[in-house]
């Protein structure tokens, strides 16, 4: 064995230490379900920019800085998380470091089932067992293979046939301690009919490193309907890497907009499989500035006839930044009348900014209709001088273009006080970028 090996091994093997207490009787599944994943870590090792889903990040960082599992959480008052409430949302769950925290959560309605995942083993360890850690592969995903392994807390929100919740489930992930790993899991359910908003908000309460390992799973039933907002804003040292994996059945659909804003490094692989009829979108955001690094990548599969996707992705990168798109579209035989589009386009506000972006097309069917594109570019410069003509300033003039090209997908989101707040942070950030 070489050194670097040795010392794959050994960072590994820290990031699974503290693993849970095996479970009993119903739940003993679970512990099968978490070994297989540990057996899984075994076989594999960190990614390298040698590997070719990985060449554009680099991860010797996260490397060389000391984790371990959160074991106590820090006491905090519904005063301490009032900033990150959502106004529309009377449901919320609350993880801190990972940890699920019953006192910061709030829980009322009768319509749905939102709770963590101990809470419900025993009254629903069949659909548990059925969907959990099913949807997201963790065959050659050492992150999605360590959270699995750690799983212990998550959040579970279960939506019975032809349910509406015209409220939105507020998902509340916070970092509070520095040099801890934390793997946040969450499920959702959706029977057949139903419609729900899910936010799934990521937010830290300190700047120093940590690592934040994330896997979502989402799976819709027949003719139901998710708009999922996530949102990233971790603290400025910190690491973030997530899986989303969505299974989409007949008529079903699910909306996602993703924001990406913090964390040093961060990672978002999103996978959703189409059947018959199903429609989704896909649409996200990066701004970073500094030496931030922001890789988001896709792939949207469409494994049945009849099936439309949409996807657009904007990057607005300022400072020695570098984004990060690959957006696959795939199109299986027998696929056809498939309607897919796809499209990046990226806002580069100075000279040591850059982004990689590669969007695909696999198709292995005829009769389809699939287009896909990337624009790259910085702000017009006539656009620019049109506005000072107008009586503002240069800087402001420039504040207001890069605001303008990020607002377009923050619109997509159907929550307006997150919309209103995020289009702050993102006039905020877009002043500070330049």
């Amino acid at each position: 064995m070489s050194v670097q090996q040795a010392e794959q091994n050994s960072y590994l093997q820290g990031l699974l230490s503290g693993q849970p207490k095996p479970a009993t009787g119903k739940q003993a599944w679970l512990n099968a379900l978490r070994g297989v994943a540990v057996e899984t870590v075994g076989k594999l090792t960190i990614p390298t920019t040698r590997d070719e889903e990985w060449r554009f990040t680099d991860l010797s960082m996260l490397t060389k800085v000391s984790l371990q599992a959160a074991q106590t959480t820090a006491k905090l008052s519904a005063k301490d998380i009032q900033r990150f409430h959502i106004k529309e949302a009377k449901n919320r769950l609350v993880f801190v470091d990972g940890i699920f925290s019953p006192a910061l959560s709030n829980t009322d309605n009768n319509l749905i089932i939102l709770n963590n995942l101990s809470s419900l083993l025993e009254k629903q360890s069949a659909l548990l067992q059925t969907h959990l850690a099913q949807q997201a592969n963790i065959e050659g995903n050492v992150f999605a293979a360590l959270n699995t392994a750690q799983l212990r807390d998550a959040a579970l929100v279960l939506l019975p046939r032809n349910t509406q919740s015209k409220a939105p489930l507020h998902l509340l992930f916070i970092a509070t301690q520095k040099e801890v790993v934390s793997y946040p899991r969450t499920l959702v359910l959706a029977d057949n009919g139903c419609e729900a908003t899910v936010i799934e908000d990521y937010v830290s309460l300190q700047d120093e490193a940590y690592f934040t390992n994330a896997v979502t799973e989402f799976v819709l039933a027949d003719n139901a309907r998710i708009n999922h907002v996530r949102v990233q804003r971790e603290g400025g040292k910190a690491f973030h890497i997530a899986n989303c994996a969505a299974t989409l059945s007949r008529g079903s659909n699910y909306q996602s907009v993703s924001i990406a804003l913090g964390a040093r490094i961060s990672r978002y692989n999103q996978n959703i499989k189409l059947a018959e009829g199903a429609e989704c979108s896909a649409d996200g955001l990066a701004i970073i500035s500094a030496r931030q690094l922001a890789d988001t990548h896709t792939c949207i599969d469409h494994a049945q006839p009849h099936a439309t996707s949409r996807q657009l992705h904007k990057c607005i990168v300022g400072g020695g930044a570098h984004a990060v798109f690959n957006g696959k579209i795939m199109v299986r035989h027998g696929s056809h009348h498939t309607d897919s589009q796809q499209s990046n386009h990226t806002l580069l506000l100075s000279d040591k900014a850059h982004v990689d972006t590669k969007p695909q097309l696999e198709i292995f069917n005829d009769d389809v209709k699939c287009t896909h594109g990337a624009t790259i570019g910085q702000l017009d410069q006539d656009e620019v001088f049109y506005l000072q003509s107008r009586g503002v300033t240069h800087e402001f003039a420039r504040n207001l273009l890069t605001y303008a090209f990020g607002a377009e997908i923050i619109e997509r989101i159907p929550v307006a006080s997150l919309k209103h707040s995020l289009k702050q942070t993102v006039l905020e950030q877009t002043s500070t970028h330049l």
